[in-house]
């Protein structure tokens, strides 16, 4: 069975929910290939770094209130294992993230790059918006950190990465994650474990008696 998992590097809910699939896999005993598929929750420029509160706080009347949104999304992070530190993180435009993704993915390490960026926006503040910032990110899983920043100085990717966002929106996908299993069926938001699970038994079920 495929997965399309779309998501965005700087949504927590992605972060959650990459993490309760990887957990559904592991307990699950049929094949399974996931392909991680980009989405930009806001793709308007970010001309300077903002922390992520300050924001949130401009769209959803203050930093105060801003921290009582994000509270309930830390809470359920931590119950998957994931510590999100929205006082150091900061807002960018991920374009450029899933250009590198799409680059990772070449060499195979596109799951892990993702991993990477996730900790760098949620846990270390790293502004997933500077080509400098994704170099030295893409270095810790590997990869040259000369070439990539020769890459996001390129335009390579653009096209790829376009298309696929552009797909996201033909297909009707609005909110992220959303994984798409056997290029069928649709599961939006950072479902549990379990419900993964039970979604992949009954898709596979369905596509046996196809």
């Amino acid at each position: 069975m495929e997965i399309d998992l779309y998501a965005d590097v700087v949504c927590p809910w992605c972060y959650i929910g990459k993490t309760r699939l990887e957990e559904a896999l592991k307990a699950y005993d049929g094949e399974v290939t996931v392909r991680l598929r980009p989405f930009q929750l806001d793709p308007s420029p970010v001309p300077e770094p903002l922390p992520v509160l300050d924001a949130l706080g401009s769209k959803f009347g203050g930093r105060q209130r801003a921290e009582q949104m994000i509270n309930r999304v830390v809470d359920v992070a931590a119950g998957a294992g994931l510590v999100l530190h929205y006082d150091h993180a900061v807002a960018a435009n991920t374009f450029d993230a899933h250009r590198l993704v799409w680059f990772a993915g070449q060499r195979g390490l596109d799951s892990k790059m993702v991993d990477a960026l996730y900790r760098a926006h949620f846990v270390d503040g790293v502004d997933v918006g500077s080509a400098a910032s994704l170099a030295t990110v893409a270095a810790g899983v590997g990869l040259d950190e000369t070439e990539v920043r020769e890459f996001l100085d390129s335009t390579a990717g653009t096209a790829e990465v376009r298309a696929a966002l552009n797909e996201a929106r033909e297909l009707g996908i609005s909110s992220v994650p959303t994984y798409v299993l056997a290029g069928k069926y649709a599961v939006t938001g950072a479902q549990e474990t379990e419900t993964l699970l039970a979604a992949l038994a009954e898709v596979a079920q369905r596509e046996a008696a196809a």
